[in-house]
């Protein structure tokens, strides 16, 4: 989330959205970012904070003066939004060393990055804003994604990837392959563009025991043409949808993962510990499927 609106943060404080903004201008705090819209939105960090010092000091210019020498508190998508709003890197730098010291690499990508990149995506349209963040996100999934040790499992996930560069999917996809890797399973992403005769000649060096599909850039013939080029190497490979990539059209063997990396990642794994080398469980075969022609 970007942050709220006047009226929501003046319930949250018990005060007036007029008594707030008067806040605003006389103390300049908490202070407000626009949507591009034009409507002010509050980073959720002040006010809460703000909210707390109220309560313990029972005084405005008090309670303003502890809440600013506090901080916004955690670091958080909407605080990371900011960042990227302001286009400071330094600042996008600060942010997730900071939850890293408080949280999981994985919930750090999940409730920071992605979020304060979401934060900026609008339907149909892209801002500055969001290319700066997206491309920011991108890097710094790279950088971990280079750290990450080596395989220790003798599982291979392949990721077939349809979402476009600046695509809030390719995001997500890039953060899947990251958490998966950092459990120690071998994997690779190639893009659905590959004509399905050269996709199989990666695949002896992967054995890949389960294909995720990512992105929706591509028509349901052409994926499942991919899929059976898939399957006449690595016969038993399991289908797993994520986020949405396979269109729901009634009858199917693709397992869908969510539309989150961290259960996405929970999931599959659940399904290549309980199915070593068999087909897809029950409950994969009944969800909508990709049928290779």
């Amino acid at each position: 989330m970007s942050g709220i609106r006047t009226n929501a943060a003046a319930v949250m404080l018990g005060v007036s959205p007029n008594t707030l903004r008067s806040w605003e201008r006389r103390y300049g705090f908490p202070r407000p970012r626009r949507s591009p819209g034009g409507h002010r939105q509050y980073a959720l960090g002040e006010i809460e904070s703000l909210r707390a010092t109220l309560a313990e000091t029972h005084n405005v210019s008090s309670a303003i003066a502890l809440a600013r020498q506090r901080g916004e508190g955690p670091s958080s998508g909407s605080r990371l939004a900011a960042a990227f709003a302001d286009f400071d890197e330094e600042k996008a730098n600060g942010l997730l060393e900071e939850s890293l010291a408080l949280r999981s690499v994985e919930r750090t990508i999940e409730e920071v990055l992605l979020e304060g990149v979401s934060t900026h995506a609008h339907q149909g349209a892209s801002t500055p804003e969001y290319e700066f963040g997206w491309r920011y996100a991108t890097g710094w999934l790279s950088a971990l994604k280079r750290l990450a040790p080596p395989a220790t499992r003798n599982t291979g996930v392949l990721v077939l990837d349809a979402s476009s560069s600046l695509e809030l999917d390719a995001l997500y996809a890039q953060a899947l392959e990251l958490m998966l890797r950092r459990t120690g399973i071998r994997t690779l992403s190639l893009s659905t563009a590959i004509p399905p005769t050269r996709l199989v000649r990666a695949l002896p060096a992967l054995a890949p025991r389960a294909v995720v599909l990512a992105g929706r850039g591509i028509s349901l013939d052409a994926l499942g043409r991919l899929v059976y080029s898939v399957r006449s190497v690595v016969q038993h490979a399991a289908i797993f949808d994520f986020r949405g990539a396979v269109p729901d059209t009634g009858a199917s063997t693709v397992l869908r993962l969510g539309a989150t990396p961290l259960a996405a990642r929970d999931v599959l794994l659940g399904q290549l510990e309980d199915h070593r080398g068999a087909r897809p469980s029950a409950r994969a075969q009944s969800l909508p499927a990709v049928n290779a022609r």
